[in-house]
């Protein structure tokens, strides 16, 4: 990789630092706002699902302008509308305010301001050996502002208040688009996938079984971190936690999720990806079942924030590796953003079911059980994926 390339990979790193990081602190953001507003815990949720689905829905159409006009141009619009939703959001007097705020505006902002947008920018100027690798360490980037932000919000939170949290926050955001001058260089040549038409990628990628596959187990992902990342930091409060340890557990999980990014990402490179997602998923049911048969306390909530740290987001690099070892970069952010959108409809789904279920019940308990079977049956549909490059990325194919 040339310096040029480097510099870009830096100001990537930074941009999903800056707007994945702060996005994961939401979660602190649930009992003080519920309760300041006077709102249930399903209120909030559902204004965080919110959020996720509409930065899912408009993932496709961010990621297919990103292809044509440049990944720079698409994350410095995705920024203002972020920066304006959490600005918004600080002023909030209503659930209403929230759902057009931290819901709507900050949905939108993060279609065009997030990883997959980065991703595919980094993605068409790194060899094909190196892309599992770098992708892995730009979610790592993601990860690194997990961990650092959590507890300085928390902070923040209990020193200034929500409001004033979330405006700094806004301004922070707000400075990104400074850093994505550095995402503009020329890509790699990919002769296989210029003339491809959008119409042809997507009935390439919608005829590929292994697509649909990764599709559907994306989902389950979604599903998983965001009712985590969501009601966690309250799960912990409500098993007499301490507040300011619930939040140093959630910020382990980035923490850990750095060297899990890393790791993974590197193995992407050297095994069958399909296979290291199967275990990942496996993995995560395993350690939600341990959730019912060990105490929850302080040592135990950084014990699991840890563990699941290491299986948070490290799908992420062998997911959309898979989709561009088998598809080329042409069209890579779009194609990627489709499979995203199924992650953040699923995403919508656990952190409102969570709320609902809570609510319902006054327990997590059947939540945990629902992402368990769910985690099982994504491991399942992981394993029959093919990766394998289509025959068009063969330079010596007819």
């Amino acid at each position: 990789m040339t310096r040029k390339l480097w510099i870009m990979l830096l100001c990537g790193m930074l941009i999903v630092l800056i707007t994945n990081g702060l996005r994961m602190t939401f979660g602190v953001f649930l009992r003080p706002i519920s309760l300041d507003l006077d709102i249930g815990r399903q209120t909030f949720g559902l204004v965080i699902a919110l959020q996720i689905l509409l930065f899912g829905l408009f993932q496709p159409i961010a990621g297919l302008l990103a292809d044509r006009y440049g990944s720079a141009k698409i994350i410095v619009i995705g920024a203002m509308f972020y920066a304006v939703g959490l600005w918004l959001t600080s002023v909030s007097a209503s659930a209403f305010d929230l759902y057009i705020s931290l819901g709507l505006l900050t949905g939108l902002g993060l279609s065009g301001a997030a990883q997959v947008i980065v991703l595919g920018a980094v993605g068409k100027v790194v060899p094909d050996d190196r892309r599992g690798l770098v992708f892995g360490i730009v979610i790592a980037a993601g990860s690194l502002g997990f961990f650092l932000f959590v507890p300085v919000v928390q902070d923040f939170l209990d020193y200034f208040g929500w409001r004033e949290t979330l405006v700094l926050m806004a301004i922070l955001v707000a400075a990104t688009p400074l850093i994505a001058i550095g995402l503009r260089a020329p890509p790699l040549g990919n002769a296989s996938g210029h003339r491809q038409s959008v119409r042809e990628a997507f009935g390439e990628a919608r005829d590929h079984t292994g697509y649909l596959l990764l599709t559907a187990g994306f989902f389950v992902c979604g599903f998983h971190v965001t009712f985590i990342g969501t009601h966690l930091p309250a799960y912990f409060a409500d098993n007499a936690v301490d507040p300011t340890y619930a939040a140093y557990a959630f910020s382990v999980i980035g923490l850990c999720n750095i060297i899990g990014a890393f790791l993974f990402g590197a193995l992407a490179d050297r095994f069958q990806k399909k296979s290291v997602l199967t275990l990942i998923y496996f993995l995560r049911a395993v350690l939600m079942t341990a959730m019912f048969f060990v105490p929850i306390n302080e040592v135990t909530a950084i014990i699991f924030g840890a563990a699941m740290g290491l299986l948070w987001l490290s799908t992420v690099p062998l997911t959309s590796s898979i989709v561009a070892q088998v598809f080329g970069t042409r069209h890579f952010s779009m194609l990627f953003g489709v499979v995203f959108m199924s992650h953040q409809v699923g995403g919508f789904c656990g952190a409102w079911l969570g709320g609902y279920i809570y609510d319902a019940t006054g327990s997590y308990d059947l939540m945990w059980m629902v992402s368990i079977v769910l985690g099982l049956a994504a491991a399942a549909l992981h394993w029959p994926i093919s990766d394998k490059p289509l025959a068009r990325l063969n330079p010596s194919a007819a």
